[in-house]
């Protein structure tokens, strides 16, 4: 049984590891902020942008109801997600590997850490990988933390330090067969 629950983990991890990572060019992109109000701290190098905050990076597209960017002395900027009151905060970003493959991820809570392009979302998670439209795998759960450098994402049943706990609550994956049905078998001496 335990080989069993191992094994599964190991493909499961797999699964959700295989074509991850995001756009390569959007780390070299300007920030672009659309919303209602901005508040900036020059001395602290922090922006605070509150209604309906639309921020883009290349293909990496976030939006919450306030968003706080931070910046350090490198220049790496920081932003910090808030969701409305009933609301879910979001990401979607272009991943290599296809002209139509995105992840995207909802949260009360998102952290976006630009130096190492590490995405944390913190209650409510959720996220999915898609081709166009379409998802092709999807988890749930209190904390999910993605690192597209590395091609690795976590899911957690506590948004406290990203760690699961007994009784904090269940995750969820759902993960799409990666078969391909062969070509119709075609009939010796071809189709009549």
């Amino acid at each position: 049984m335990k080989l069993f629950s191992f094994l599964f983990l190991l493909m499961l991890n797999a699964a959700l590891m295989a074509s991850v990572h995001a756009e390569k060019a959007d780390s070299t992109k300007p920030t672009v902020v659309d919303a209602n109000q901005m508040a900036y701290d020059d001395v602290k190098q922090i922006n605070t942008f509150t209604g309906d905050v639309i921020l883009t990076r290349g293909t990496l597209t976030m939006k919450a109801a306030r968003v706080v960017v931070t910046q350090d002395a490198a220049g790496y900027q920081f932003a910090t997600l808030y969701a409305g009151p009933g609301a879910l905060a979001s990401f979607r970003q272009k991943r290599d590997g296809g002209p139509d493959l995105w992840m995207d991820g909802q949260a009360e809570r998102i952290e976006y850490d630009g130096k190492t392009e590490l995405v944390k979302l913190f209650s409510k998670a959720r996220m999915r990988r898609l081709d166009g439209n379409k998802p092709t795998d999807e988890v749930e759960g209190e904390f999910i933390s993605y690192d597209s450098r590395s091609e690795f994402f976590a899911v957690n049943n506590t948004p406290a330090g990203g760690e699961s706990k007994p009784g904090g609550g269940r995750i969820k994956a759902v993960i799409q067969p990666r078969i391909t049905t062969p070509a119709a078998a075609v009939p010796a001496g071809g189709a009549k």
